[in-house]
Protein backbone atom coordinates (compact mmCIF):
# COMPACT_ATOMS: atom_id res chain seq x y z
CA UNK A 1 0.00 0.00 0.00
CA UNK A 2 1.07 3.36 -1.01
CA UNK A 3 1.19 6.30 0.55
CA UNK A 4 -1.88 7.80 -1.33
CA UNK A 5 -3.41 4.44 -1.20
CA UNK A 6 -3.43 4.67 2.48
CA UNK A 7 -5.02 8.15 2.39
CA UNK A 8 -7.37 7.11 -0.15
CA UNK A 9 -8.54 4.42 2.00
CA UNK A 10 -9.15 6.63 5.17
CA UNK A 11 -11.09 8.91 2.75
CA UNK A 12 -13.23 6.04 1.85
CA UNK A 13 -13.74 4.98 5.54
CA UNK A 14 -14.88 9.00 5.83
CA UNK A 15 -17.18 8.50 3.02
CA UNK A 16 -18.45 5.69 4.77
CA UNK A 17 -19.59 7.36 7.29
CA UNK A 18 -21.20 10.90 5.73
CA UNK A 19 -22.86 9.28 3.85
CA UNK A 20 -24.12 7.08 7.02
CA UNK A 21 -24.80 9.85 9.33
CA UNK A 22 -28.51 9.23 9.60
CA UNK A 23 -28.39 5.70 9.56
CA UNK A 24 -26.53 2.63 11.32
CA UNK A 25 -22.67 3.26 10.99
CA UNK A 26 -20.65 0.02 11.40
CA UNK A 27 -17.23 0.94 12.40
CA UNK A 28 -15.89 -2.30 12.17
CA UNK A 29 -16.94 -1.84 8.20
CA UNK A 30 -14.50 1.25 8.28
CA UNK A 31 -10.90 -1.04 8.53
CA UNK A 32 -12.01 -3.35 5.81
CA UNK A 33 -12.95 -0.13 3.69
CA UNK A 34 -9.22 1.07 4.40
CA UNK A 35 -7.80 -1.71 3.82
CA UNK A 36 -6.38 -2.29 6.89
CA UNK A 37 -6.36 -4.01 10.42
CA UNK A 38 -8.58 -2.50 13.25
CA UNK A 39 -5.85 -1.51 15.47
CA UNK A 40 -4.12 0.18 12.93
CA UNK A 41 -7.17 2.16 11.76
CA UNK A 42 -7.98 3.16 15.04
CA UNK A 43 -4.37 4.68 15.48
CA UNK A 44 -3.82 6.45 12.35
CA UNK A 45 -7.41 7.83 12.64
CA UNK A 46 -6.71 9.15 16.11
CA UNK A 47 -3.23 10.57 15.51
CA UNK A 48 -4.03 12.11 11.84
CA UNK A 49 -7.06 13.91 13.67
CA UNK A 50 -6.36 14.02 17.18
CA UNK A 51 -9.74 12.62 17.62
CA UNK A 52 -11.17 9.05 17.69
CA UNK A 53 -13.60 7.84 15.29
CA UNK A 54 -16.26 7.59 17.53
CA UNK A 55 -15.78 11.36 18.54
CA UNK A 56 -15.83 12.09 14.84
CA UNK A 57 -19.11 10.59 14.03
CA UNK A 58 -20.52 12.27 16.96
CA UNK A 59 -19.60 15.54 16.44
CA UNK A 60 -20.48 15.62 12.71
CA UNK A 61 -23.95 14.10 13.64
CA UNK A 62 -23.92 16.98 15.67
CA UNK A 63 -23.37 19.45 13.55
CA UNK A 64 -25.65 17.91 11.01
CA UNK A 65 -28.54 17.64 13.64
CA UNK A 66 -27.56 22.20 14.25
CA UNK A 67 -28.39 22.45 10.79
CA UNK A 68 -31.27 20.09 10.37
CA UNK A 69 -32.67 21.86 13.35
CA UNK A 70 -32.24 25.36 11.58
CA UNK A 71 -35.12 23.96 8.85
CA UNK A 72 -38.35 25.51 8.95
CA UNK A 73 -40.81 22.68 11.00
CA UNK A 74 -37.98 21.15 12.40
CA UNK A 75 -38.74 18.90 15.19
CA UNK A 76 -36.85 18.20 17.71
CA UNK A 77 -37.50 14.69 18.55
CA UNK A 78 -37.72 13.87 14.93
CA UNK A 79 -33.74 15.46 14.80
CA UNK A 80 -32.47 13.47 17.92
CA UNK A 81 -34.34 10.15 16.45
CA UNK A 82 -32.25 11.01 12.68
CA UNK A 83 -29.04 10.82 14.51
CA UNK A 84 -29.95 8.05 16.51
CA UNK A 85 -30.81 9.57 19.87
CA UNK A 86 -33.45 7.00 21.65
CA UNK A 87 -34.86 9.83 24.18
CA UNK A 88 -35.07 14.15 23.87
CA UNK A 89 -32.95 14.30 26.83
CA UNK A 90 -30.04 12.08 25.91
CA UNK A 91 -29.94 14.26 22.58
CA UNK A 92 -29.93 17.27 24.81
CA UNK A 93 -27.20 16.73 26.71
CA UNK A 94 -24.85 15.31 23.46
CA UNK A 95 -26.43 18.81 21.83
CA UNK A 96 -25.32 21.04 24.44
CA UNK A 97 -21.41 19.72 24.97
CA UNK A 98 -21.25 20.65 21.72
CA UNK A 99 -22.76 23.85 21.14
CA UNK A 100 -23.21 25.21 24.43
CA UNK A 101 -26.87 25.57 23.51
CA UNK A 102 -30.36 23.65 23.73
CA UNK A 103 -31.31 22.27 20.89
CA UNK A 104 -34.76 24.26 21.37
CA UNK A 105 -32.48 27.25 21.62
CA UNK A 106 -30.96 26.81 18.15
CA UNK A 107 -33.98 29.01 16.03
CA UNK A 108 -33.18 31.88 18.46
CA UNK A 109 -31.78 35.09 16.51
CA UNK A 110 -27.92 35.45 17.13
CA UNK A 111 -27.40 31.83 19.06
CA UNK A 112 -23.66 30.28 18.00
CA UNK A 113 -23.55 26.96 17.14
CA UNK A 114 -19.93 25.03 16.35
CA UNK A 115 -19.88 23.37 12.91
CA UNK A 116 -17.16 20.55 12.80
CA UNK A 117 -17.12 19.86 9.49
CA UNK A 118 -15.90 16.44 6.88
CA UNK A 119 -12.41 15.62 7.42
CA UNK A 120 -10.28 15.57 4.22
CA UNK A 121 -6.70 13.37 4.61
CA UNK A 122 -4.50 14.88 2.41
CA UNK A 123 -0.61 13.18 1.51
CA UNK A 124 1.19 16.30 3.25
CA UNK A 125 5.40 15.93 3.79
CA UNK A 126 6.27 18.60 5.51
CA UNK A 127 9.96 18.36 6.51
CA UNK A 128 10.40 21.54 8.05
CA UNK A 129 11.98 19.17 11.14
CA UNK A 130 13.95 16.37 10.96
CA UNK A 131 12.68 13.22 12.29
CA UNK A 132 15.54 10.93 13.38
CA UNK A 133 15.02 7.30 13.07
CA UNK A 134 16.81 4.32 12.34
CA UNK A 135 15.68 0.83 11.09
CA UNK A 136 16.79 -2.45 13.31
CA UNK A 137 15.41 -6.22 12.42
CA UNK A 138 14.43 -7.27 16.12
CA UNK A 139 14.79 -11.05 17.21
CA UNK A 140 11.79 -12.00 19.17
CA UNK A 141 12.57 -11.08 23.02
CA UNK A 142 10.68 -11.58 26.52
CA UNK A 143 8.93 -9.01 28.50
CA UNK A 144 7.67 -9.30 31.99
CA UNK A 145 5.80 -6.52 33.73
CA UNK A 146 2.11 -5.55 34.45
CA UNK A 147 -0.71 -6.51 31.75
CA UNK A 148 -4.19 -5.58 31.03
CA UNK A 149 -6.20 -7.50 28.55
CA UNK A 150 -9.29 -5.53 28.73
CA UNK A 151 -10.92 -5.23 24.72
CA UNK A 152 -10.40 -1.29 23.78
CA UNK A 153 -10.82 0.82 21.56
CA UNK A 154 -9.06 3.85 20.69
CA UNK A 155 -11.54 6.05 23.37
CA UNK A 156 -10.93 3.61 25.89
CA UNK A 157 -6.81 3.72 25.34
CA UNK A 158 -6.89 7.55 25.45
CA UNK A 159 -8.62 6.97 29.20
CA UNK A 160 -7.71 3.61 30.63
CA UNK A 161 -3.83 3.72 29.79
CA UNK A 162 -2.95 6.57 31.43
CA UNK A 163 -5.20 5.30 34.44
CA UNK A 164 -3.41 1.52 34.15
CA UNK A 165 -0.36 3.61 34.44
CA UNK A 166 -0.79 5.63 37.55
CA UNK A 167 -1.82 2.34 39.13
CA UNK A 168 1.35 0.67 38.29
CA UNK A 169 3.12 3.79 39.14
CA UNK A 170 1.45 4.32 42.44
CA UNK A 171 1.95 0.70 43.34
CA UNK A 172 5.29 1.12 43.42
CA UNK A 173 5.44 -1.07 40.13
CA UNK A 174 7.99 1.07 38.03
CA UNK A 175 10.30 0.84 41.32
CA UNK A 176 9.76 -3.34 40.85
CA UNK A 177 10.11 -3.68 36.99
CA UNK A 178 13.46 -1.47 37.10
CA UNK A 179 14.98 -4.39 39.10
CA UNK A 180 14.59 -7.06 36.76
CA UNK A 181 15.87 -5.12 33.93
CA UNK A 182 18.28 -6.71 31.88
CA UNK A 183 21.01 -5.50 29.64
CA UNK A 184 19.77 -4.76 25.70
CA UNK A 185 17.63 -2.70 23.45
CA UNK A 186 15.38 -1.95 24.03
CA UNK A 187 16.65 -0.62 27.75
CA UNK A 188 14.12 1.17 30.25
CA UNK A 189 10.47 0.96 30.89
CA UNK A 190 8.19 -0.42 27.89
CA UNK A 191 4.99 0.14 26.88
CA UNK A 192 3.94 -2.19 24.35
CA UNK A 193 0.43 -2.14 22.61
CA UNK A 194 -0.07 -5.82 21.87
CA UNK A 195 -0.68 -7.07 18.56
CA UNK A 196 -1.46 -10.76 17.27
CA UNK A 197 -2.04 -10.69 14.00
CA UNK A 198 -3.35 -6.90 13.52
CA UNK A 199 -5.72 -7.40 16.72
CA UNK A 200 -5.34 -6.10 20.16
CA UNK A 201 -4.29 -8.49 22.38
CA UNK A 202 -3.51 -6.22 25.42
CA UNK A 203 -1.05 -3.06 27.13
CA UNK A 204 1.95 -4.25 28.70
CA UNK A 205 3.82 -1.99 31.26
CA UNK A 206 6.85 -4.16 31.25
CA UNK A 207 10.90 -4.62 30.93
CA UNK A 208 12.79 -6.19 28.29
CA UNK A 209 14.65 -9.36 31.17
CA UNK A 210 15.22 -12.96 31.43
CA UNK A 211 14.18 -12.68 35.53
CA UNK A 212 11.70 -15.16 36.55
CA UNK A 213 7.68 -13.55 36.63
CA UNK A 214 7.07 -12.17 40.18
CA UNK A 215 3.62 -12.52 41.13
CA UNK A 216 1.34 -10.41 39.88
CA UNK A 217 3.08 -9.50 36.79
CA UNK A 218 3.17 -11.90 33.49
CA UNK A 219 5.54 -12.52 30.59
CA UNK A 220 4.87 -11.41 26.92
CA UNK A 221 7.39 -12.80 23.98
CA UNK A 222 7.48 -9.79 21.27
CA UNK A 223 7.61 -11.55 17.71
CA UNK A 224 10.46 -10.91 15.98
CA UNK A 225 9.72 -7.73 14.13
CA UNK A 226 11.61 -5.18 11.77
CA UNK A 227 10.99 -1.50 13.56
CA UNK A 228 11.66 2.43 12.62
CA UNK A 229 12.93 4.08 15.40
CA UNK A 230 12.27 7.15 16.50
CA UNK A 231 13.47 9.49 19.24
CA UNK A 232 11.57 12.00 21.02
CA UNK A 233 13.13 14.98 22.66
CA UNK A 234 11.30 16.46 25.84
CA UNK A 235 8.84 16.83 28.41
CA UNK A 236 6.46 14.19 28.25
CA UNK A 237 3.61 13.80 27.13
CA UNK A 238 3.62 16.68 24.82
CA UNK A 239 7.13 15.68 22.98
CA UNK A 240 6.34 11.43 22.32
CA UNK A 241 2.65 12.70 21.19
CA UNK A 242 4.11 15.13 18.65
CA UNK A 243 6.28 11.98 17.20
CA UNK A 244 4.03 9.90 16.65
CA UNK A 245 1.60 12.10 15.33
CA UNK A 246 4.35 13.16 12.98
CA UNK A 247 5.31 9.32 12.27
CA UNK A 248 1.80 8.81 11.01
CA UNK A 249 1.00 12.01 9.18
CA UNK A 250 4.48 12.58 7.37
CA UNK A 251 7.03 9.95 7.87
CA UNK A 252 4.32 6.46 7.02
CA UNK A 253 2.97 7.68 3.77
CA UNK A 254 6.19 8.47 2.33
CA UNK A 255 8.36 5.82 3.43
CA UNK A 256 7.89 2.67 1.65
CA UNK A 257 7.02 1.16 4.52
CA UNK A 258 3.29 0.22 6.08
CA UNK A 259 2.08 -0.82 9.36
CA UNK A 260 3.38 -3.97 10.22
CA UNK A 261 1.00 -6.48 12.19
CA UNK A 262 3.13 -6.56 15.54
CA UNK A 263 3.35 -4.77 18.70
CA UNK A 264 4.08 -0.61 18.75
CA UNK A 265 6.48 -0.35 21.95
CA UNK A 266 7.28 3.38 23.96
CA UNK A 267 10.79 3.30 25.35
CA UNK A 268 10.92 5.04 28.73
CA UNK A 269 14.37 5.16 29.48
CA UNK A 270 15.56 6.54 33.79
CA UNK A 271 15.77 10.19 33.80
CA UNK A 272 13.11 12.95 34.90
CA UNK A 273 10.22 13.12 32.20
CA UNK A 274 9.91 16.78 32.82
CA UNK A 275 12.63 18.04 31.40
CA UNK A 276 13.12 19.18 28.08
CA UNK A 277 15.99 17.26 27.19
CA UNK A 278 14.37 13.39 28.45
CA UNK A 279 14.87 11.27 25.34
CA UNK A 280 12.94 8.46 25.19
CA UNK A 281 11.85 6.06 21.89
CA UNK A 282 8.87 5.05 19.76
CA UNK A 283 9.53 1.51 18.38
CA UNK A 284 6.83 1.47 14.93
CA UNK A 285 6.16 -2.02 13.45
CA UNK A 286 7.17 -1.93 9.95
CA UNK A 287 6.78 -3.65 6.55
CA UNK A 288 7.92 -2.57 3.17
CA UNK A 289 4.73 -2.27 1.20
Amino acid sequence: MSGMDMIDGMNRAVDYIEMNLANEIDTAELPRIAACSEFHFQRMFAFLTGVTVNEYIRRRRLTAAAFDLLEDGAKVLDVALKYGYESPTSFNRAFRSIHGVSPSQVKKEGVGLNAFPRIVFTLSVKGEKAMNFRIIKKEAFRVVGYATHEAMTMEDCFEKTPLFWKKVIDGGGIEKLSALLSKGEPEGILGISGCEGGEYSGYYISVATDAEVPEGMEEYIVPETTYAVFEAVGALPDSIQDVQQRIISEWLPASGYEYAPAPDIEVYPAGDQSSPDYRCEVWLPIVKR
